[in-house]
């Protein structure tokens, strides 16, 4: 290899200029819009290609697979997906609040379902796009650039003649800053720009007498009134979104919450999820008083149904949703956008300057165009005017000479050589003769039916009207009050044919306030298999099938509904678990995971103990653990309200294998893993606080451990199957306290 080729540089400032350039090429030729025609690269490119094609609003409709190849084959090489989606997102009316292509086929819908594959899909453009966004591009408007081969010339800007990045808004994310503009409405953004024009002192707050706020396609309420005059002043900060609401009374007292326009942020796949929040309320019993969820939306709009009990509060219930749902939500305002080739934030005055501003520019170009083309049109109608005049010389001349190069020389030079004339006079008068150029090459063009008199009387009134044109541009382009005069008559065409009516609703919405409905305080059982799936059931229930129940399920525990559950863990932790997070259900039903509603991992600590905050409060806990440290703790320290308190102190490598509620026991009794038994009374454990770590219960060999503990009465006769063999527990010689015991053979 030629070392003379190779280039060294550093690798962290090659990196550094590599990635700025890379971001400044996402920033500026990607993500983001330009605010004077509000629209970004492939947007810009797909509707400029449209126009190339043909595919007007008057015209059939083409295949998107066509637009979206020719597009990325002239303008966009950067994929057809991308082209694609900019080309659906600017056909869907609930994402913009003015469309700009007309789409024909499946183009998604508001619940989120995606738009049909290209190749079954049509569009054109829009009657406004066409008229508001592509016209005039002929007239040199705006600056044509290479395309990314040098093959093609594309627009650097569409000459938009309404504010597009304020009516129909943009999201775009791009290398360390992302856009996020609101939708307007064109009637109220017009007349800020109106506004604006005739005094460019208006400040934001007089502006927003025009423009009151956002205007979301899917409706809703705007609740933060208040805040919107900052938010437009630095063109950044949050809009809070609320769905409109509507009660149905329906027979037997019972209510329908329906709701009929949704957050701009819930349009798309946050429906189903706003769906499935609602059932989770239910689900979670954080609300009872759903009877049915129904989506009933349709082409005529949105429209979920809540069906409430008979009792039930719908205001307290909508609040409920408000705060739990995304029936209330938030829009972070980021009005970023290309200004004078570089990224700004921009507010509301400042960007509707620069759409003023790049309206003159447009139009100082445009009749600057059109007035050199009406002095063209004047200096050859003059001419042809004059030649009527001199009709018969001029076909003296023509006749007269050898070729097209000497009668046009003696139309504009007055050169007579070589050209035969019938008369003195008429050599005398062709000396005289100084057409232009231009004159003399339309009149060698002019064809004889010009010299009718009517045609003679057109030609006298087209100049005459192309006079008055010249008049007319020449004024608007010497005074800025006339040009700002047709701008303002052009958006109050604009205004007439596309404006609407406002859709979202402005106002200082109250703060949600959801009043928990306090449940009726009853007697339940909390159930829990073996494989922790946990509920509750009624107490006739249990009662009704306790033998059934008892086979089936691991832990059973008679608690209230408003109260908690304490569970004991090896690990010498104690989970606390709000009765009412869980399912009240029937006995055969399958109830949720324990891990679901509390910090209990099954996969890394096992249960030892379950019991109700009330039922701690009334006893006394004895703690049991593997190596034989023993200790009574009050349960009355277990009254917390954190969901994971330290229920014991744990020696190195050691675990609890047992804790139990004192009832009148007497007799304790420890088996080592090694056969040993140690009975001893009870009332030699001492009592003390939950966070020490006990005394030595039994004394066990270097590598023995405690497998199980028993309790007894003096006169209790109780068996346990050990190994191969029926033992006796109160047989076993009463002890002390941290004996070996004695070794039982099975």
């Amino acid at each position: 290899m030629d070392d003379s080729r190779i280039i060294k540089t550093e690798y962290s400032e090659e990196m550094q200029k590599s990635f700025i350039d890379y971001a400044m090429s996402v920033i500026i030729a990607r993500a983001l819009p330009d605010v004077r025609d509000g629209l970004k690269p492939v947007q810009r490119r797909t509707l400029y290609d449209m126009h190339e094609l043909g595919i007007r609003f008057d015209r059939p409709y083409r295949k998107c697979a066509r637009i979206v190849g020719d597009t990325m084959g002239k303008y966009h090489p950067h994929g057809d997906s991308s082209i694609y989606e900019a080309l659906v997102v600017m056909t869907q009316d609930f994402k913009k609040g003015l469309p700009l292509i007309d789409g024909h086929g499946n183009f998604g819908n508001i619940e989120g379902d995606g738009a049909a594959a290209m190749r079954y899909t049509e569009a054109r453009l829009q009657r406004i796009t066409q008229e508001a966004f592509l016209s005039d591009l002929d007239k040199d408007v705006v600056d044509f650039v290479p395309n990314f081969d040098e093959t093609e010339k594309e627009p650097s800007v569409l000459p938009v003649r309404i504010p597009n990045f304020l009516i129909n808004g943009s999201e775009g994310i791009a290398v360390g800053m992302t856009t996020s503009t609101p939708p307007h409405n064109l009637g109220e953004v017009i007349d800020g720009v109106k506004a604006y024009m005739q005094n460019e002192n208006i400040t934001t707050k007089e502006l927003m007498r025009y423009v009151k706020g956002p205007d979301f396609p899917t409706g809703g309420i705007v609740i933060n009134k208040d805040e919107l005059p900052q938010i437009y002043e630095t063109g950044a900060g949050k809009i809070r979104l609320r769905g409109k609401v509507e009660f149905e009374s329906l027979k037997g007292g019972k209510t329908n919450v329906v709701i009929t326009e949704i957050p701009y942020t819930m349009a798309g796949a946050n429906i189903s999820k706003f769906l499935t929040d609602v059932a989770a309320l239910s689900e979670t019993r954080k609300t009872q008083d759903i009877v049915d969820i129904s989506n009933q939306s349709s082409k005529e709009g949105i429209r979920i149904v809540i069906e409430l009990k008979k009792d039930a509060d719908p205001e307290n219930f909508v609040n409920l949703l408000y705060k739990k749902t995304r029936l209330e939500d938030t829009f972070g305002v980021n009005m970023l956008a290309i200004s004078g080739g570089r990224p700004e934030i921009m507010g509301l005055r400042q960007i509707i300057k620069a759409h003023v501003d790049f309206q003159f520019q447009v139009a100082t170009r445009k009749y600057t165009n059109l007035l050199a083309h009406e002095m063209e049109k004047k200096e050859i109608q003059e001419g042809l005017i004059k030649a009527c005049n001199v009709i018969d010389l001029i076909i003296e001349i023509l006749r007269g000479s050898r070729d097209r190069a000497m009668a046009k020389a003696c139309l504009t030079e007055g050169k007579v050589e070589g050209i035969k004339f019938k008369s003195r006079e008429s050599r005398l008068m062709a000396e005289q003769l100084s057409f232009t150029e231009k004159q003399a090459g339309a009149i060698l063009e002019m064809r004889l039916y010009k010299l009718i008199g009517l045609e003679l009387e057109a030609l006298i009134n087209e100049h005459e009207e192309t006079m008055a044109n010249i008049y007319r541009y020449e004024d608007i382009l010497d005074r800025r009050d006339s040009m700002a005069q047709v701008i303002i008559n052009e958006l109050d065409g604009y205004k007439k044919a596309y404006g609407r009516k406002r859709r979202t609703v402005i106002e200082n919405g109250r703060e949600a306030v959801y009043k928990e409905k306090e449940p009726q305080e009853t007697e339940v059982v909390f159930v829990m298999d073996r494989f922790g799936y946990a509920k509750t059931i009624d107490m006739s229930t249990y009662e009704r099938n306790r033998e059934t129940a008892e086979s089936e399920y691991k832990y059973i525990v008679v608690c209230r509904n408003t109260g908690r559950l304490c569970l004991f863990t090896d690990t010498g932790q104690m989970h606390s678990v709000k009765i009412a997070d869980l399912p009240a259900g029937k006995l055969r039903d399958k109830g949720i995971p324990i891990d679901n509603v509390s910090n209990y991992h099954s996969e890394t600590e096992e249960l030892v103990y379950v019991a109700s905050q009330t039922e701690l409060n009334l006893c006394r806990l004895i703690f049991v653990t593997a190596k034989a440290m023993v200790k009574i703790v009050g349960g009355g320290e277990f009254d917390v309200s954190k969901r994971t308190v330290a229920a014991t102190k744990l020696g190195d490598g050691d675990r609890v294998v047992s804790i139990a509620a004192l009832h009148g026991q007497k007799n304790i009794i420890l088996r080592s893993e090694a056969g040993y038994f140690l009975r001893f009374l009870i009332s030699e454990i001492s009592e003390m606080k939950k966070m020490a770590v006990g005394m030595r219960g039994m004394n066990l060999g270097e590598k023995d451990s405690l497998e199980a503990v028993y309790y007894t009465e003096d006169t209790d006769v109780s068996y346990i199957e050990y190994k191969t063999r029926s033992l006796m527990l109160n047989s076993i010689k009463l002890a002390r306290r941290g004996g070996k015991g004695v070794k039982v053979k099975g």
